[in-house]
This record gives C-alpha cells, structure tokens and sequence, in this order.
C-alpha cells in the first residue's frame, strides 16, 4: 500500500515538475515578438511538448532526453531563442538513471546543433547564433546537471548497498542465534531424552524376559521418550538448516515414498493434470505435508497402505493423502503438532486443509495451494 501511494506521489510531482517547465518555457516564448505564423506556432508547440515529455523522465530516461533535445533544437531554429531547461532536466534524469555514455555523447550533439539552428532560422550571422546557442544551453548549467544526477545515482547506490549489508548482517545474526539455540537445545535436552529412552526400553525389555505384566505408565514413558527424541531431532534439523541446503520439494516425492515402503508403509504415487512449474515456497510445502501425512500414517493409524495424489490444476495444486486405516466417520481428529504446522504452512500460503476420517474409513488429508505459473 505504501509503495503504491509512494508510486501516485512520484508520478503526481513528474506531471507537476512538467507543467510548470512547460509554462515557463511557453511563457518565455510568448514574451517575445513572432508573427503568428506557421513556423511560430510549430515553435510553441515544440517549447510546450519538451516541457511535457518530462513527465516521463523517470519510465523512459533515453527517450525523454532525445525527445527534450530534439525540441529545443527544433524551436531555436523556429526562432525562438528560449533556453534548454526541459533538456537541462532530461539530462539530470538520464544520469542519475546510469546513461552517462548516452547523455555525454547526446549533449556534445547538442551543443553542436544549436548554433546550427540558430543559423537555419536567418535571423542571425555566425557569432549570433553561437552566442544565442550559448545561452540557450550553457555548458556550466550541463555539467551541473549530470553531476547532480551522477551525484543522487551514487547516493542511491550507497544506501541500497547499506540496506544489503544491514539485511546481510541480520541474517548472519540469526543463523547464529539458531546455531546457539540449536546447540543449547542438544547439550540440554539430548542427553537427558537419551537417559529416559534407553532406561525405559530396558525396564520394559527386562519386564517382558521376565514375563511380567509391562505396567502401562513404563510403556507411556517409552513411547514419550521415543516421540521427544524424534521431535527433538527434527528441530534440531530445522535450527540447523541454512540456505546452503538443497531445498526438499515436489521432485523429491518419490524418495519420501521409497523411504515410506522400507518401514512397511505401501505408499503410492499419482501425478494428475499437466505438470508445470511451481513456486519453491509451495514446492517445499507439498514435500513437508506429504511428510508429515505418511509420519502421522505409520504412527497412529495401523495401516499399511497409503495413497498421495498430486492433481496439477491450472491456478491450484491439490495435494491429497488418504490411508485405509482405523479411523471412521463421526470420530474428530485430535490435532496434534503435526496436523497444527501443516494447517499453519498451508493458511501462509492462501490455501485450504481438510483432514478428517473417510466414508470408506480412514484418513484423507486434502489440500488446495494457489500457484502461480513460474514457466
């Protein structure tokens, strides 16, 4: 929003900045004694068009500073011995816009077509029309108007280079932070969760050798010790991953599935619609809710089959992922961490989620991601 009211304000002060040249040079124009003739009403035409082409100065640099040039040189040699301010302003624009080669050999042709000009209107013999060509463009007001410009083109740079080091360090800042919160949590955490996985394992395997009743709390304690250790390193993973990683995305489908089936899962894949590109952003969501689905399949729903559709749509991607597991109609599922940050990735991205028990029984967890065609 800001940006677009900055962009009104900008356009606005061109349109303004335009007008008010074009007046000058007009009333500059009129001051003088022309006939009204043809050649003098080309003339007040060209003062008024060189004025008004400066609305676009910051759009089309090059095209405004020929267009300026072209009527300045056009109505000295109508006559009327008014000077170059449009192009002073084309020429302050086209520098601070990077065109120095452009502007500095368009001004020296310039320099070399006013008194040309002055000399095609008749009224003036050779020393004349130099001297109304040097007051019609002196070159101190030229070279003061490129080093403005050069001068607010480097100042620009400089504070585009400062706001990149900012971002810069503030990235830095954080990849450190998360490497310390990473390695606090490890040296804290780890060890302990260690402690209680094994020592519970061991309780539970010796009760059993022994043919004792497993009392139910030892095995809570277990299954917690086995959840905390996985979750743990799943955020330890996520603290420790940069950009240096290779993102996990759609292609990667296939290896999650492979992954799925070593642990017993029978996973499927089926790609529907044309494929085309995606953004990353919803690429990396696909492979983290296909994840978490087959995770959350192999945990809680005693199943060993599972299917993942992929349907490409022309705005939408749906992504869904049912299982035939012991779920059934009417029972609420509970939701968990993983169900919560795949409803939080999909709402990031202006999508939908549905997961909930199915007809036939089981689990569907159905997804719509808009996309926007990247090739």
């Amino acid at each position: 929003m800001s940006t677009g009211r900055a962009g009104v304000r900008a356009e606005v002060q061109d349109w303004a900045i335009a007008v008010g040249v074009a007046a000058t040079l007009l009333v500059t124009g009129l001051s003088g004694r022309h006939a009204a003739t043809d050649l003098a009403l080309l003339g007040h035409a060209l003062l008024a068009a060189g004025g008004l082409a400066l609305a676009a100065r910051r759009r089309a640099p090059l095209p405004v500073l020929a267009v300026t040039g072209l009527c300045a040189v056009g109505y000295q040699a109508a006559g009327f011995d008014v000077p170059a301010v449009a192009y002073l302003f084309a020429v302050y624009a086209a520098v601070r816009a990077g065109h120095r080669t452009v502007t500095v050999v368009a001004s020296v042709a310039m320099l070399a077509a006013l008194p040309l000009a002055a000399l095609v209107s008749g009224s003036h013999d050779l020393g004349e029309a130099l001297a109304q060509a040097r007051g019609a463009l002196e070159l101190a007001w030229l070279v003061a108007a490129g080093a403005a410009g050069e001068a607010l083109r480097q100042a620009e740079r400089r504070a585009d280079e400062a706001e990149r080091t900012r971002e810069e360090a503030a990235r830095h800042r954080a990849d450190e932070e998360r490497l310390r919160i990473a390695r606090e949590l490890h040296d804290s955490l780890t060890h302990q969760i260690s402690i209680i996985k094994v020592q519970s394992e061991v309780a539970v395997h010796v009760a059993r050798r022994r043919g004792e009743q497993v009392p139910e709390a030892l095995l809570a304690i277990q299954e917690a010790g086995r959840e905390a250790t996985r979750e743990l390193r799943a955020t330890l993973q996520a603290l420790r991953d940069d950009d240096t990683t290779p993102p996990r995305g759609l292609d990667h489908l296939p290896e999650l599935l492979e992954r799925a089936r070593t642990i017993g899962l029978e996973a499927t894949l089926t790609i529907e619609g044309q494929r085309h590109d995606v953004p990353a952003a919803v690429s990396r969501t696909v492979y983290r809710i296909v994840q978490e689905s087959l995770t959350n399949i192999s945990r809680h729903a005693a199943t060993a089959t599972a299917s993942v559709r992929i349907d490409y749509r022309p705005d939408t991607l749906v992504i869904r992922v049912d299982d035939d597991g012991r779920a059934t109609p009417g029972t609420a599922p509970v939701p968990g961490v993983g169900l919560l940050g795949m409803r939080e990735r999909v709402t990031a991205l202006g999508g939908h989620l549905r997961a909930a028990p199915r007809g036939e029984g089981g689990f569907t967890v159905q997804v719509e991601l808009p996309v926007e065609r990247t090739s």
